[in-house]
């Protein structure tokens, strides 16, 4: 097949598949748990102020959360708590 430069050329890039909110709490918790770390206290801390340096870079479990918004983060665990605790 001849390139024809008279034509637009199409190409996708494939999307990253990110992962639930779920799945990343429980990766986060694991790599901060793994490297010694009380995760509550760190993903609290990471929640509460913003600042990146609460969570590891250990697995990637930084770059991962970062990529979840905060706020996202809490409607999950309050999501979590009501549907395990008070339902």
């Amino acid at each position: 097949m001849e390139n024809n430069l008279d034509y637009t050329q199409h190409y996708k890039i494939p999307k990253e598949e990110l992962p639930t909110v779920e799945e990343v709490f429980e990766r986060v918790y694991k790599a901060l748990a793994e490297k010694g770390y009380d995760p509550v206290n760190q993903i609290v801390g990471y929640i509460m102020s913003g600042d990146p340096t609460y969570i590891t870079s250990h697995n990637n479990a930084r770059g991962m959360i970062a990529k979840v918004e905060r706020d996202e983060l809490i409607e999950e665990a309050i999501r979590f708590y009501i549907d395990n605790k008070l339902k």
